[in-house]
């Protein structure tokens, strides 16, 4: 958990601020995942921060979705290319991505606790 809050924070995710009157702000939570060897040993834990997003609503709090993913049909076809033109393959485990994209308005997302002293509140704004 301590080395995904520190890829967030070096990459400038968000700042603390005081919500903004008239603004309401979404919650957030981890996300744990075990990742496994070949031989289905455990070769590491891995926990990720997420926005609570299922709590907005279509239309009122936002207007469009895009996520990024590759379909597995797409996966089979390169690799079938690959050795057919015996290129080699490698596996890859991207420890931080951050999707980067120009929002039109501001999101605020509440803090974890323990990441803010006591009787503050305050909010991370995502612009």
């Amino acid at each position: 958990m301590q080395t995904e809050l520190d890829a967030l924070a070096h990459n400038n995710t968000w700042s603390l601020v005081p919500l903004s009157t008239g603004h309401k702000s979404i919650g957030c939570k981890w996300v744990y995942k075990i990742i496994y060897k070949s031989d289905s040993s455990v070769e590491c834990y891995k926990a990720c921060l997420v926005a609570k997003g299922y709590t907005q609503i279509e239309g009122v709090n936002y207007l469009e979705t895009f996520s990024p993913t590759a379909k597995l049909t797409t996966i089979h076809c390169l690799i079938v290319v690959a050795d057919s033109c015996n290129w080699p393959i490698h596996q890859m485990d991207v420890h931080d991505a951050f999707l980067h994209g120009d929002l039109d308005e501001v999101i605020y997302m509440y803090i974890l606790h323990g990441l803010h002293r006591q009787g503050e509140n305050t909010v991370c704004p995502r612009f």
